[in-house]
């Protein structure tokens, strides 16, 4: 028998043996092989990713709102899948490794979108705030980088990393912050007046804030967990 084929066995049986058996929700979550519900949720994900990049580049009324929509729809694939998989036990090995690569994907692809639109971040400030902006975005890219990269080495010593409040916190910031900008950009491509600007600094102030909490993400990982790296 086969890894997976094990990992999912073994899923069933913790599921079945917690009660779930006669759930009529559960039968249909856990499907067949290692493809239930919260992989199927996280693969979906993926799947809405180049839509999401598609309907942000295509260039018609209202298109900004469109991928608003899409990059929503996937976020919400994120909560349901994780919450799922945990209450009836529907972890796999193939859910924990694509879903924070799908997460990590949909940000990084909506920050580096909204990088193309300059105006995004210049409507209203200037120029220097696109340098800003920049660097906020090289500084969340090199985080997730670094910190797969710490998780890699931390799983070959047997050492999992749970994720930590910054962690989170940084998640709703980044998703928030792009959800803001993107809504602020629908606005302004319409009208670009008062209600376009107040959205607009809401959005790069959560975008600020998403910043903030990514380095302290990053760093306090490390500092937890430096003693991996002496090994």
């Amino acid at each position: 028998m086969s890894q997976e084929n094990r990992t999912e066995e073994n899923s069933v049986k913790k599921s079945e043996q917690s009660g779930f058996e006669n759930d009529k929700f559960y039968k249909f979550a856990r499907g067949k092989g290692i493809m239930n519900l919260p992989n199927k949720l996280t693969i979906s994900r993926m799947v809405m990713i180049p839509l999401f990049a598609l309907m942000f580049c295509l260039t018609f009324t209202a298109h900004f709102f469109v991928a608003l929509a899409v990059f929503a729809a996937a976020s919400l694939t994120d909560l349901f899948d994780g919450k799922i998989a945990r209450k009836y036990n529907l972890v796999t090995n193939l859910g924990k490794f694509l879903d924070p690569i799908a997460d990590k994907v949909l940000v990084s692809t909506a920050f580096i979108l909204l990088l193309t639109k300059a105006w995004v971040f210049t409507g209203f400030l200037g120029n220097w705030a696109l340098i800003v902006a920049g660097c906020g975005v090289a500084l969340i890219l090199a985080r997730e980088i670094i910190i797969s990269g710490f998780r890699m080495v931390a799983a070959d010593a047997g050492v999992v990393i749970a994720a930590d409040k910054f962690g989170k916190y940084k998640t709703v910031f980044q998703d928030a912050s792009v959800v803001v900008l993107l809504i602020s950009a629908g606005i302004t491509e319409l009208d670009a007046g008062t209600a376009a600007q107040v959205v607009n600094y809401i959005g790069l102030v959560l975008f600020a804030v998403a910043i903030v909490l990514t380095v302290l993400s990053g760093i306090n990982y490390i500092v937890k967990n430096i003693g991996i790296l002496k090994k």
